[in-house]
């Protein structure tokens, strides 16, 4: 699930936002965004744009800890966003959605059927989230970057059961998710190309061969 208000009219839309009290930020590419939206219990959705969440080590490195786009769930229950070495910054002009909470749990709106259907998407999506976590740190317990490489393949294959991945981000944020060094991933993917593993085109990467799963 990718839509957050799938099922959920426009106008039931701006009623959910009335009913929760919701508030909508408009961030410039560039914008630091957490500075404006952190807080101890909110649930944040991006409604436009794209947004990089990064942790900036004591040398000064940005670590890529994931990459918000829209309709992209994040905040305080769900992403390590309230550490001190935390940023988000817009990458193109963006537009966030910000939910108290306790306004999320009230048990007096379930007699609304389109806030228990937002809710039910929610957990949907919030599910997903947590997958997508638990990919990531098995990609990264692989010891050689081909490995890491082919263990994401072998995981986005299994999303769509399709050859072709779309990637959300450049080749070098991907480097950077996965914390390895740019050049020797670029390097592995040209060795992966030539033994006819791959095409790249862009940002689509082809696959060649069909995935264990």
């Amino acid at each position: 699930m990718s839509d957050v208000f799938q099922g959920i009219s426009e106008l039931q839309k701006n009623k959910l936002f009335k009913l929760l009290e919701t508030h909508i930020y408009n961030f410039n590419k560039n914008e630091e965004i957490l500075q404006t939206i952190k807080g101890s219990d909110i649930v944040c959705i991006m409604l436009s744009g794209l947004a990089s969440v990064v942790n900036i080590n004591y040398d000064g490195d940005e670590i890529l800890v994931e990459t918000l786009k829209e309709g992209t769930l994040f905040g305080s229950n769900i992403s390590d966003i309230n550490s001190s070495e935390c940023q988000i910054r817009a990458l193109e002009n963006s537009t966030v959605l910000v939910i108290d909470y306790n306004n999320l749990i009230n048990i007096n709106y379930i007699e609304y059927k389109y806030y228990n259907l937002f809710i039910n998407n929610l957990f949907q999506m919030i599910h997903e989230k947590l997958r997508e976590k638990n990919d990531r740190i098995r990609i990264l317990t692989k010891k050689s970057i081909r490995d890491k490489l082919l263990e994401f393949f072998s995981s986005e294959y299994q999303k769509t059961r399709s050859k072709n991945i779309y990637l959300s981000t450049s080749l070098k944020d991907l480097a950077d998710y996965f914390s390895i060094n740019r050049s020797a991933m670029f390097r592995e993917l040209k060795s992966l190309k030539e033994e006819n593993f791959i095409k790249i085109n862009g940002r689509k990467i082809t696959l060649l061969y069909t995935p264990q799963v």
